[in-house]
């Protein structure tokens, strides 16, 4: 009987299908962290790269403008059929005087993360990365949008902002504290026009 049961089971096992069994592994040899020595710096669309923003600009302008005119006209007594011009004078004078002074200065440091859009054909990489911090009602959201060397980029995947060419940094906010710094709706319908 054992024989029999053992013959049976033989025979099912040899007879059912079998299903193929594959173990899948959290290693990917084809991942770019499967060779130790390659690069992993950011060279292809998609990737990403650390802006390190520290940027500083100063501008000062003086200027003065005068102006000063003077005229004087005047007219004799008349003679012949003209007797009856008495002799008149009249004269002006005008003088502007104006001066102005700009100073400014603007001082933006930060860290952005930026994906690279588009690698030129020269190799250049085209970056642009929007990074939007809201706290209590405020919005802050700062953009940043350029072109780099992939030299530039560094090995921990970082680019000082001074090497991004035709950069665009833009920090814009809203909220609250954006709205008490403008100016008000008189001052501005006065600033206007005057």
């Amino acid at each position: 009987m054992r024989k029999l049961v053992g013959v049976v089971l033989l025979m099912i096992c040899l007879i059912a299908p079998v299903s193929s069994v594959q173990a899948d592994s959290l290693w990917v040899d084809s991942s770019s962290a499967a060779n130790l020595f390659t690069d992993h710096r950011a060279h292809a669309v998609g990737d990403v790269i650390t802006i390190l923003i520290s940027e500083a600009s100063s501008a000062s302008r003086t200027g003065d403008a005068s102006n000063q005119k003077q005229s004087k006209v005047s007219v004799d007594a008349g003679a012949g059929l003209f007797t009856f011009v008495e002799p008149v004078s009249a004269g002006n004078s005008d003088s502007f005087k104006s001066s102005g002074s700009i100073n400014n200065k603007n001082n933006v440091s930060g860290r952005i993360t930026v994906k690279v859009t588009e690698v030129q054909p020269n190799g250049q990489l085209v970056i642009s990365g929007t990074q939007t911090i809201k706290q209590n009602s405020d919005i802050q959201k700062i953009t940043i949008s350029g072109v780099i060397r992939a030299e530039d980029v560094r090995s921990d995947n970082t680019v000082l902002s001074s090497a991004v060419a035709d950069a665009q940094l833009k920090v814009e906010g809203k909220g609250p504290l954006s709205r008490k710094q403008r100016q008000g709706l008189l001052t501005q319908v006065f600033n206007f026009v005057f």
